[in-house]
């Protein structure tokens, strides 16, 4: 498991690339438009990045 200032780290990075393709969809996806539908998109590409890069998100037993 890592440390919480890792996954801080880690999720601050995703996140902030995260940030960047999004705005490059909403310009050339949907014209210029506010996509209101983002916190949908942001999970699922955020997601994607997780797992492309080795992490997984795993509950832990109580």
């Amino acid at each position: 498991m890592l440390p919480d200032d890792d996954v801080i780290e880690v999720l601050l990075a995703v996140l902030k690339k995260t940030a960047a393709a999004h705005g490059e969809y909403e310009e050339s996806q949907l014209g210029g438009e506010y996509d209101e539908e983002w916190p949908e998109w942001y999970a699922e590409h955020m997601a994607q990045k997780l797992r492309d890069s080795g992490y997984r998100i795993v509950r832990s037993p109580d």
